[in-house]
């Protein structure tokens, strides 16, 4: 590593009065003989959101921050050293048994009245961010003949309802592979389902099936299913490529496109109007994290969160590995025992579903994560759960369920940036915060993405990607409260049509189906 030079006073951030590490704050990271405020000097170069020993630490004694043990001492640790990832062994576990239930339960908080944004009011209650015509498909085997036909829809039929935001095709991975009657196998269909009553889609079911697939549309859209804007609970406008009228690609090509004008023409006709915060269905995510995800960034988004469910809106934060380890925070927090038996229930099923796969919750970590501080999926979890701010939590969705009720909702998702997007989305999300401190630029194109930076160096090297710097909170310039209402009110303006950077450069991932069953 470069000898790092001090760039303005050697600080640290101390989480809790009990942690016995703290994370260095300066830019580039401080070298050796740099002295804190305090008067520890450091015994070696530490880099930036790298933790530092703030005394001698024993071998086998906890290392303490977020006044948690994120481990253990694998050595003898003297104060002012670098505590790298080596040196931290990692916890086992909690248990899933008695931990503490609905203790936790804050005071009922004032609601927060009187803010709204511009919406696209649905059939079924729901409300839209955005007003997009999506083209769903049964099987992956038709995706190039939807990229190909998505392309000429915007060419050529797009411009004609200027009304209508974009055209997506809903592109992913499943197909004939799969063994769609095992357990399990429920979960991708559900998601695919959900995710064509996404309230960014106006009810406007349309789907593109190759006609051989195991997941006929029959079985993907059992009848009345899908309550659509011409009808409701009439079957989606589908069109089949094997159907024997179509005689030749381009006959293929010409039959999406006329339903897609149907579709637009339909689409067309919406309008924003005013209504509530209490309709923004708001996911939380992080990736790409460093040591100031759970010091700016995440906290920000926690307070955010607790604004949210004042104004009586939803929130999803999801990640079963980057919460199992705070388990105890969130079931004590739970609304009702029902609640907390639902999160530990899907913590259970997580557990089993990698102990099968021969790993367990200590793969999440990334090369990123640890050059970026963080040692282990423990600590990261820490700052991770953040992201659910203080207010009970009301439900739990396993993956690709959707949303029933407001409130603070755990939906339980792999901690997969692509996944989890893809089931908060077919939850009913219509707008996303993603927090990152390496870098990323995730986006989707179904539901537009506020990015968020942990540090002043991100936002300012990718300055037309991040939506808003948090590390203004780690130099000083800014309060978590700040940056809190901040996203808040970007929120509002995004959800009334402000495109964010993602959005501007159309930058987007593709739809990854969470699968846990077999494919043959």
């Amino acid at each position: 590593m470069p000898t790092p030079t001090i760039t303005g006073t050697p600080r640290y951030i101390l989480m809790h009065d009990n942690d016995n590490v703290a994370i260095v704050v300066n830019d580039g990271g401080l070298p050796a003989g740099a002295v804190f405020a305090s008067g520890l000097a450091l015994l070696e170069a530490v880099p930036q959101g790298h933790k530092v020993a703030l005394c001698a630490i024993a071998k086998g004694d906890p290392v303490r921050r977020y006044n948690v043990t994120i481990g253990y001492a694998a050595h003898d640790i003297a104060a002012g050293s670098w505590v790298a990832e080596p040196q931290v062994e990692m916890p086992p576990a909690r248990e899933l048994v008695n931990l503490p239930i609905s203790t936790n339960l804050p005071p009922a908080a004032e609601p927060l009245e009187g803010y709204t944004f511009e919406g696209f009011r649905n059939p079924d209650g729901s409300v839209g961010t955005r007003n997009i015509l999506a083209i769903t498909t049964t099987v992956q085997c038709v995706a190039g003949v939807v990229e190909f036909a998505v392309k000429r829809i915007k060419e050529e039929l797009l411009p004609k309802y200027p009304n209508v935001d974009d055209v997506v095709g809903l592109e992913h991975t499943y197909g004939c592979g799969v063994a769609i009657d095992a357990p399990g196998a429920m979960v991708p269909i559900r998601t695919l389902r959900n995710i064509s009553l996404n309230p960014n889609f106006g009810g406007q079911a349309m789907v593109v099936s190759l006609g051989c697939e195991k997941l006929q549309p029959a079985r993907l859209f059992p009848k009345g299913s899908i309550p659509i804007q011409n009808g409701g609970g009439a079957d989606p406008a589908l069109v089949c490529l094997q159907d024997a009228a179509h005689v030749g690609f381009m006959s293929m090509i010409a039959s999406i496109m006329k339903q897609a004008e149907i579709n637009l023409a339909a689409l067309d006709l919406r309008r924003r109007e005013t209504v509530p915060a209490s309709e923004l269905v708001v996911g939380v995510q992080c990736g790409g994290s460093d040591a100031f995800s759970g010091v700016t960034a995440n906290p920000a988004v926690g307070y955010a969160t607790d604004l949210l469910v004042r104004a009586g809106a939803t929130v999803m934060f999801s990640e079963v590995t980057e919460v199992r380890d705070g388990i105890d925070q969130l079931t004590s927090r739970a609304a009702t025992p029902e609640v907390a038996q639902a999160m530990i229930r899907e913590m259970e099923w997580y557990d089993n579903y990698l102990k099968r796969g021969g790993v367990d919750r200590s793969a999440n970590t990334t090369p990123g994560n640890k050059k970026g501080g963080l040692s282990n999926i423990v600590e990261k979890a820490m700052g991770s759960i953040v992201k659910s701010g203080s207010s009970p939590i009301s439900g739990v969705l396993s993956p690709g369920e959707k949303l029933t009720q407001k409130g603070l909702i755990y939906a339980a998702t792999p901690a997969s940036d692509f996944i989890c997007g893809t089931l908060q989305v077919a939850a009913g999300m219509n707008v996303h915060i993603f927090t990152t401190g390496r870098g990323t630029p995730y986006g989707l194109a179904e539901v537009p993405v506020i990015k968020v930076a942990t540090r002043n160096e991100l936002a300012a090297r990718w300055h037309d990607l991040m939506d808003i710097n948090a590390g203004s909170i780690a130099s000083g310039d800014a309060t978590i409260a700040d940056v809190g209402w901040e996203m808040f009110q970007l929120l509002l303006d995004v959800a009334s049509g402000r495109r964010t950077w993602a959005e501007k450069w159309k930058l987007h991932n593709a739809l990854v189906l969470f699968n846990p069953a077999p494919v043959t």
